[in-house]
């Protein structure tokens, strides 16, 4: 439990421009900010990449959301994410609780990516897991105050990742369910400020990321093949060794060739491709929720 009450909450949206379910939610929060209101704690809203947003494109200059690591944030600015992650610290410096909104290409359900390993974020998405069959746990590589990503800039809270839905289009279903999500976060905290926990289960299933892994790629950096049609929207799924993992373009079959079964995720992912990623593999394990 967290030592003290939480004061203030930020939803953000928009960290990736051409994210329209948390652009779209932050907007309506803003216009209907009763939506919001609890008696313990404060609520605001963060647009975090309007120009990206105006131009519907995931960044202007470079990926907002790999901008909050220490050493960019140490560094004098340069370009316009780089000048706004700066600014976006000072705005977020007195929030206790990040929930900041995001979407994939990817058949990633709605998943929530905790913000540290701070006992309260598995106890939160333990909580969550119990609302929807969809709901997933997954812990980042990096999952503490060094993490790249804006949800590091608090260690409450979390990334809910809903997907897929393609870039710079809305799925009402997948908005529907993030405000569910949101909504939900928010009742548990006002539950935990006033005393009254929320019950949650005493074990949950989660994944933790244990790496990525790139397309095959020829000298020249070329891609020769793509996923696999039986990889295709399987995220959270097996990967045996052996199974299908790429097809060529002239129709070869690579398989997956670990030692380990692994739980592949973000397959396929668009916003990726430039990242040098086809999926990120994950293993799965049983969480035990403090009580």
């Amino acid at each position: 439990m967290v030592s003290d009450s939480i004061e203030r909450v930020a939803i953000v949206g928009g960290t990736h421009g051409n994210e329209l379910t948390g652009v779209h939610l932050v907007k309506k929060f803003e216009r209907f900010p009763q939506l919001l209101h609890r008696e313990s704690f404060e609520c605001v809203t963060l647009l975090a990449n309007p120009q990206a947003v105006v131009a519907n494109r995931r960044y202007i200059d470079r990926d907002l959301n790999r901008s909050f690591d220490n050493a960019d944030l140490a560094n004098l600015a340069t370009g316009y994410e780089a000048r706004r992650a700066q600014e976006i610290v000072l705005e977020l410096a007195n929030v206790d609780l990040i929930i900041d909104l995001h979407s994939s290409t990817a058949q990633m359900g709605l998943t929530i990516l905790p913000s540290s390993r701070h006992p309260f974020n598995l106890k939160m998405a333990a909580y969550l897991s119990t609302l929807h069959p969809d709901v997933r746990i997954c812990y980042g590589i990096r999952c503490n105050a060094d993490d790249p990503m804006l949800r590091s800039l608090s260690p409450l809270g979390c990334t809910i990742e809903v997907g897929a839905i393609a870039q710079g289009v809305l799925n009402a279903d997948l908005l529907i369910k993030t405000e569910m999500l949101v909504q939900a976060i928010l009742n548990y905290v006002e539950a935990m400020n006033q005393g009254k926990p929320l019950p949650v289960p005493s074990s949950v299933t989660g994944y933790q990321a244990i790496g990525s892994v790139d397309y095959p790629r020829d000298a020249t950096g070329e891609l020769t093949a793509m996923i696999h049609p039986q990889l295709q929207f399987r995220d959270y799924q097996p990967l045996h060794p052996g199974d299908p993992m790429f097809l060529t373009f002239t129709g070869a079959t690579i398989p997956y060739q670990g030692a380990a079964t692994v739980f592949p995720i973000f397959i396929n992912e668009a916003a990726y491709y430039e990242k040098g990623i086809a999926m990120t593999f994950t293993d799965r394990q049983e969480l035990i929720v403090d009580s």
